[in-house]
């Protein structure tokens, strides 16, 4: 038997073509996280991003692209 309350059946994800409908205050609120979620991420991991690719990494990437 299904322990879920009737609220938590009828939640579903969000169609590509709702969420382009989203006007307002919601598209306000969406580029305000984006916003924040790119800031946080580049404080946390922007040092990492910046290294440069190990040859050896390089090398097998070109490996795999070569099919060899």
């Amino acid at each position: 038997m299904n322990d879920q309350s009737g609220s938590e059946k009828d939640i579903k994800p969000m169609s590509g073509a709702r969420r382009k409908r989203r006007r307002g205050k919601d598209r306000v609120a969406d580029a305000a996280f984006d916003l924040w979620l790119d800031r946080s991420l580049n404080t946390m991991f922007g040092k990492v991003a910046d290294e440069p690719i190990p040859p050896e990494l390089l090398a097998l990437i070109e490996k795999s692209r070569k099919g060899s």
